[in-house]
């Protein structure tokens, strides 16, 4: 079952910018918590990107997008953004959107904690 729908994936060149979005799919975005995005590469392991706390006002971010990828959430529009810069090789993956239903720990990258999910969108960074 779909919960969340994400958008925005394509093929870019490297140092390009990219912004993804996550929508709700039959739910507002107010019944959420936090919210994050995960991504999948080719032959590796589901990892954790960004996440964002329900007001907006805590972000945190795995180390290597610091600084680079922005993440953003609007609970009146139900949308969750990821502003991607300066595309790098490795940040090709499929991303997904996930959410969560009830409180969880502080600032948690797991994604067990995160019940709802999307089911992806392909990001192609090319050289």
């Amino acid at each position: 079952q779909v919960q969340l729908v994400e958008s925005g994936g394509g093929l870019v060149q490297v140092g390009d910018s990219r912004r993804l979005t996550c929508t709700a799919n039959g739910r507002t975005f107010d019944t959420y918590y936090d919210m994050a995005w995960f991504r999948q590469a080719p032959g590796k392991d589901r990892e954790f990107v960004a996440a964002i706390g329900f007001t907006g006002g805590t972000t945190w971010f795995q180390d290597s997008v610091k600084g680079r990828f922005i993440i953003s959430r609007d609970n009146r529009k139900s949308i969750m953004g990821l502003e991607m810069n300066n595309l790098q090789p490795d940040d090709t993956a499929v991303y997904y959107c996930a959410a969560a239903g009830a409180r969880g720990p502080y600032e948690t990258t797991r994604a067990a904690d995160y019940g709802a999910w999307g089911q992806g969108t392909q990001v192609t960074v090319a050289s």
